[in-house]
């Protein structure tokens, strides 16, 4: 059998199976790489799609914004649950905020996070959930009952409370930092009642989702906006959502700053009569009682000065005293540290609480004569005296229990220590005090005498300002009202003629008042012989009885002046020798009754034939 022979092997076709497989692998590896290209090329593409969606960011924002708004006026518009409802409302007002601060304060295409635009597209989402609640809601009848639709309605608003915690997230992370540096320019003058709403509206979205630093800011703004012009006042009270609330809310602020310019804003809304009840509503009385009791001196400063504007209402009296103020405002001007802004704005609360009876004897029970009798003998600085004395004036008026406490605890000797004072106005208050304090009891009429009140009245008499001559003039009519003993001492200390210089005053009151004191004064026998003796005293009365006479006296104190003296010898002798009687005559002429009296008395007396002479003369 013949051996078989091995198989032909031809080289060329070897060479050329080779070579097919070379070219499939090529074209394998072509195929491989364009693929890749392709699939880096529409990564590329993606990820540049993704870019162009962060960079119109801006857009989303006010979309977000704008829908986030359209849904708060819909929401109006439903009646059932309404609780829910205000709260849902509430959390969307936040939201809002939040959003059109961000999409206020930046530059176009300015915004690259993938976060703030997850934010945003979840925002819409939301939005058309409640939405689509706001029409089941209006509706007669919904499906699933009452029960479903308010556990539905709980379940919307746990997912507003997180987009807005998502969002406040956004601004820590930096992303709208420049939108927190920017607030909107103050309109000016002139400017339209549509932006200054504006204006506010921009300041609360801020107060709501900022950080402390842009609050900060806000606030302050707000403070100087409400100081400018009233009508930011009526916009913050009456056409912003919650923004009474809001403010009173900083009162409880940790930041000091927040808590001292938010009692500034709610210190200028409280200076109108038709804004305190919604301050009151919102609780500011309490907030403002504890920043008296913990914040620093400008922040109590400021909230002493709300409350004092608060409390000119008695009914917001009791609430103060109700949540501990007199407590803390007593607090305060015993602390030898208040400084003196802050104790004349407690002084001025206190003041206003003490016009209810049973506050007033609270403060006393609580020792408020004890501090701010220490008050008037350790503070010399003039704004102190005058703070303490008004503030006893008030407490001591209709009240004889608290007069005779001040009394026991020196109140005579402290006030008239600041009769000694360089400051006319402490002595003004103080001469007014002691009218107060002194002249319904004879005990302290006495005390007075024994510490030298009369000289200190006559050197005011001679030497005072007008307005301390006047007081010190009142105070001498006191003086001569209580007793005969009195009216001596006042004429052996040399009344008379100062008084008399004082019937030529500028002042028709002053004037009236000297003739006055000097009726009294010469209805004792003692000191009619001094008026008597000085032959001015009788021609100047004399002389005041003319019509013409610019400087003119009431006719009644003069005729009473003129019939005391008409009781002695020598009296009747002078007015009848005095060469102005002709003026007397006149008036009689005129049936003027208590001249013809005194006429009458003259004619009858000794000197009938001299003054007949004189008549007919």
């Amino acid at each position: 059998m013949p051996f078989p022979l091995a198989p032909t092997v031809n080289p060329i076709g070897k060479l050329s199976c080779c070579t097919s497989s070379v070219l499939s692998l090529h074209a394998v590896i072509s195929v491989r790489f364009l693929h890749l290209r392709k699939q880096r090329e529409m990564k590329e593409e993606e990820e540049e799609k993704v870019e162009n969606s962060y960079l119109t960011g801006d857009e989303d924002l006010r979309r977000a914004s704008g829908v986030v708004d359209s849904l708060i006026s819909s929401s109006y518009s439903v009646r059932t649950l309404p609780v829910k409802w205000r709260v849902i409302r509430e959390k969307l007002e936040q939201l809002y905020s939040g959003l059109t601060v961000a999409a206020g304060g930046k530059q176009e295409g300015s915004y690259k996070s993938s976060a703030l635009a997850e934010l945003l597209r979840d925002v819409v989402l939301i939005v058309d959930e409640t939405r689509a609640l706001v029409h089941r809601c209006s509706e007669e009848g919904y499906d699933g009952g009452k029960l479903q639709m308010r556990s539905d309605l709980d379940v919307i608003a746990s997912k507003i409370d997180l987009q807005i915690k998502r969002l406040a997230d956004v601004y820590a992370s930096g992303i709208l930092t420049d939108a927190q540096a920017i607030i909107v320019s103050r309109p000016g003058a002139g400017a339209s009642r549509e932006d200054l709403r504006f204006y506010i509206k921009d300041l609360f979205s801020r107060l709501r989702i900022g950080d402390s630093d842009m609050r900060g800011r806000a606030l302050a703004a707000l403070t100087e906006a409400l100081h400018e012009d009233d009508k930011y006042a009526r916009i913050v009270v009456l056409e912003t959502d919650n923004g009474v609330g809001l403010t009173v809310s900083f009162l409880e602020s940790g930041d000091a700053g927040l808590q001292e310019e938010a009692a500034e804003a709610v210190s200028v809304i409280a200076g109108f009569d038709s804004y305190k009840g919604a301050l009151v509503t919102a609780g500011v009385i309490a907030s403002l009682i504890r920043v008296l009791e913990s914040g620093t001196e400008a922040g109590r400063s400021r909230a002493a000065r709300a409350l004092r504007k608060l409390t000119e209402n008695s009914d917001n009296a009791w609430s103060v005293s109700a949540h501990g103020g007199v407590t803390a405002l007593l607090s305060i001007c015993g602390d030898a540290g208040s400084g003196e802004e802050l104790i004349t704005s407690a002084c001025r609360v206190l003041r206003n609480l003490s016009s209810v009876g049973e506050i007033k004897r609270f403060m006393v029970e609580q020792g408020a004569v004890s501090i701010f009798m220490n008050i008037l003998r350790s503070r010399n600085e003039e704004s102190f005296q005058i703070q303490a004395i008004e503030f006893l004036y008030t407490l001591v008026l209709e009240d004889e229990a608290i007069k005779e406490r001040v009394i026991r605890e020196g109140g005579i000797e402290s006030l008239l220590r600041v009769l000694d004072t360089d400051s006319s106005k402490a002595r003004e208050i103080a001469l007014r005090a002691i009218d107060a304090l002194c002249f319904s009891s004879a005990s302290a009429m006495s005390s007075l005498a024994a510490h030298g009140f009369l000289d200190r009245i006559l050197f005011y008499l001679k030497n005072g300002e007008a307005s301390t001559q006047e007081l010190a003039l009142k105070a001498a009519s006191r003086l001569c009202a209580s007793s005969d003993e009195t009216k001596k001492a006042m004429g052996d200390m040399g009344f008379i003629p100062a008084l008399i210089t004082l019937l030529e005053s500028k002042s028709f009151e002053v004037r009236e008042i000297a003739a006055e004191v000097l009726c009294g004064l010469i209805s004792v026998q003692r000191n009619r012989r001094r008026f008597i003796q000085e032959d001015y005293n009788i021609n100047r009365v004399l002389q005041l009885l003319t019509p013409d006479e610019e400087k003119s006296v009431s006719k009644k104190s003069l005729l009473s002046m003129l019939m005391s003296l008409t009781e002695s010898h020598s009296g009747r002798r002078k007015i009848a020798a005095s060469g102005y009687v002709k003026n007397l005559e006149k008036l009689a002429e005129t049936d003027v009754v208590d001249a013809k009296k005194i006429v009458k008395k003259l004619s009858g007396s000794k000197l009938r034939n001299i003054f007949i002479g004189l008549w007919s003369s």
